[in-house]
């Protein structure tokens, strides 16, 4: 099963046009895929590894517009896993009515900070996505 968080679009969200700006989704999908791991309780020990998830590609197709008031549901999980990096797929829908406004692909790479380089996608980091990947089915 996927992850869905829940924002309510506000009027510093919008562009001179009245809908949300495209730079606000980058903001919101992160706020989702932050949450996705608060959720399940897997933060702590990911704050403590020193590994990091650092975006590398953001794919992102703009559906339909957002604006104020409306309330967006992201939807989150992982889409695939390699031994270097792997890719989680976002989706943003008006809640209640599940009208696609946005769907995005974010790859990321893994960070070690006491190595100071990205590193294999491998250990618990790995277990840990393969059973995000596996709830999904």
């Amino acid at each position: 099963m996927q992850h869905n968080t829940k924002i309510k679009v506000r009027g510093y969200h919008l562009d001179l046009y009245g809908h949300v700006n495209n730079a606000r989704y980058l903001e919101f999908l992160e706020e989702a895929r932050w949450n996705y791991f608060e959720s399940r309780g897997d933060l702590p020990w990911f704050l403590q590894s020193g590994l990091a998830l650092v975006v590398v590609n953001i794919n992102i197709d703009y559906r339909y517009p957002a604006t104020m008031g409306d309330e967006l549901q992201i939807d989150t999980g992982v889409k695939s896993i390699g031994t270097r990096s792997a890719v989680m797929h976002q989706r943003v829908t008006l809640a209640g009515s599940g009208k696609l406004v946005a769907e995005a692909d974010v790859t990321f790479a893994v960070f070690d900070a006491k190595q100071g380089k990205a590193v294999a996608l491998d250990g618990k980091l790995k277990e840990l996505l393969e059973q995000m990947l596996a709830e999904q089915a």
